[in-house]
C-alpha cells in the first residue's frame, strides 16, 4: 500500500495492520511512486520465496 506524503515523496506500508500497534508497517520511504512500486514487487516475490 502506497501513500503519498506531504513532503511529495512516497511511503511503503505492509498491506495488514500491525497487531501491537493497530497501525499499518511502515516499509520504507522512495523519491518515487516508481520505486515505491517496484519496492512493493520486491517485497512480494521475497514472502513468497
Amino acid at each position: 500500500m502506497i501513500r503519498k506524503l506531504k513532503s511529495g515523496a512516497y511511503r511503503l506500508y505492509s498491506r495488514k495492520k500491525d497487531p501491537d500497534t493497530g497501525k499499518r508497517r511502515n516499509l520504507g520511504t522512495f523519491p518515487t511512486r516508481e520505486a515505491a512500486e517496484k519496492h512493493e514487487r520486491e517485497v512480494q516475490f521475497f514472502k513468497r520465496h
